[in-house]
Order: structure tokens, then sequence, then C-alpha cells
């Protein structure tokens, strides 16, 4: 059944919770139904309210979006799972207990490593693929997230911002403002926010990213859904060469770079990428 007036703003999206294997999940539902959602796979230590909303809205106009809190994050319950293959089951525990047997997944960052276990593991469930900011099982230089991650951590306590500023975009004039546009949209919703991740369930995320960047490659060769993979030409996180890599990895996959930007690219250019994405994902 399609809603007559759906909610397409992200910035109002009650907060929902279903359980399903002894944990209780939180997401967030908009868009209109009555066709195959789209589910997002959020980064290290995301929340619900760590999307930006101009992508989000976007594909909510005429799609149905639903976030969620892995385990142990944000208002989910239950604790962090040690490997992203765990959290890959989670998500599919998580899909199924909504009644779906069909979605398109956007990722980014770590949300897209968990895809790509997903979609590897259930590749019934999903049509189309959305990889961000990430990079293959295996990939040269993953595991080095872990330090990349807590210099620029101990470099924004330092000056007193947020560390995305940092993890996120270049830090030239340009990135700067980027970051500061972007931390402004993720404070657009001002009701029902998202708990923030624990220190503890941040360090587990980031050494089960660490695990999975030394472990033998995947056979992502399997992968034959239409997936779209984007980045900035600048990645420090999670190197952007990683997606140059997926995109020969993965057949018939679409590589969108975008210049002077970093791990955040998608954001920093959400005015081109947002209708990209959503023209690709409505196809």
């Amino acid at each position: 059944m399609t809603d007559t007036n759906p909610i397409t703003s992200y910035a109002e999206a009650p907060t929902r919770h279903v359980s399903a294997a002894g944990v209780t999940f939180a997401y967030r539902d908009l868009g209109p139904h009555g066709d195959i959602p789209v589910v997002f796979f959020v980064h290290l230590a995301g929340t619900l309210d760590n999307w930006d909303p101009r992508i989000v809205d976007a594909i909510a106009r005429e799609r149905r979006v639903i976030t969620f809190d892995q385990r142990g994050v944000g208002a989910s319950s239950g604790t962090v799972p040690r490997t992203l293959e765990e959290a890959a089951d989670d998500a599919y525990t998580f899909i199924r207990a909504l009644g779906l047997d069909r979605v398109d997944i956007f990722s980014f960052s770590m949300g897209g490593m968990i895809a790509q276990d997903l979609v590897l593991k259930h590749p019934d469930l999903v049509r189309r693929l959305v990889l961000t900011g990430t990079g293959p099982r295996g990939g040269a230089d993953m595991d080095k997230v872990v330090l990349t991650t807590y210099v620029d951590l101990v470099r924004s306590a330092l000056r007193r911002v947020d560390v995305k500023e940092f993890l996120f975009f270049n830090r030239n004039e340009t990135g700067k403002r980027a970051a500061k546009a972007f931390l402004g949209r993720l404070r657009e919703r001002t009701v029902d926010r998202d708990k923030e991740i624990t220190l503890a369930a941040f360090n587990t995320q980031l050494f089960a990213i660490r695990r999975f960047g030394r472990s033998a490659p995947a056979d992502l060769w399997r992968i034959t859904q239409p997936t779209l993979i984007a980045n900035g030409d600048n990645d420090r996180m999670v190197p952007s060469v990683l997606s140059e890599d997926l995109h020969r990895r993965i057949a018939g996959s679409t590589l969108v770079m975008y210049p002077d930007s970093g791990h955040g690219g998608i954001f920093q250019y959400h005015e081109q990428f947002a209708p990209l994405v959503a023209a690709f994902l409505r196809d």
C-alpha cells in the first residue's frame, strides 16, 4: 500500500523500534511505501543523526528510505559485534524483522564494508548497491584507518572541533567550508535525537574495521547487482585508490570521483551527488 502523505524530511522522521534475535533496533522510516526500500548503512561511530539530510531527502521524495542503528549503537540494544561479518548478520536480521525480502542499499565508509559482506552472503536480498567512501576486504592500507582515526581525534580535540572536520574533509578553505556546512545540516534535527556512540562501542567498531582490512580478499566478482561507487579523490581515511579497486573488481560498476575532496566527498558535493544517486536507484 502506498502512503498518501508520507514524511519526506529526515529531520521530521520519528524514531521507531523493532525487536529480533534478542536485539531492539532503532530506525527511521520515511518516503512513500510501495516500492523496494533503500536501507542506509552508516559509517564508523555513526548513529541515526549522522546522515546528511540533503541526500536522504532527495531519495525519500520518491522512495522509501530506512536508516538504522547497528546493534549496540545509539538507541539500539545489545553489544557491538567484534567483526563486520557479524554486523552484516545483524543488518540481515533487522531487514527481515521489518518483513522485507528485497532492498536497495546505500552505504558509506564502514557501512559499505558491512554491505559487501551482506550482499555476498544474501545476494537475493539486494537489488541495487551504492558504495561510498569505502573499500574491499583485505584492501591495501585499509587497516591504517585505526591510526588515521586516532591521530585526527587528537588533532580535533586540540582545536575543539568535530573530528569529522579532519576525517571527512580536506583542510583547505574549500574543505573547511564544506565541513562547516555539513555539520550544520546534521544539526537541523532538533527533537528526538539519537544517543551518541559510547567510547567502548567506537573502539570495537574501529578494530573490526582493522580485522576487515587484514582479512583475505572477498570474491567481489560474485556481486552482480548494479553498483554505484563514489568517493572524493583525496580520501585519507579509506584511501581513494580502494574505490578504484572496488570498481575494477565489481563487474559493470560505475565509479564517480569528486575532485578536491576527501572521505566525505559525497557530502561536499551533495548538490551533484544527491540527484545522481536518486536516478541510479530509480532505474
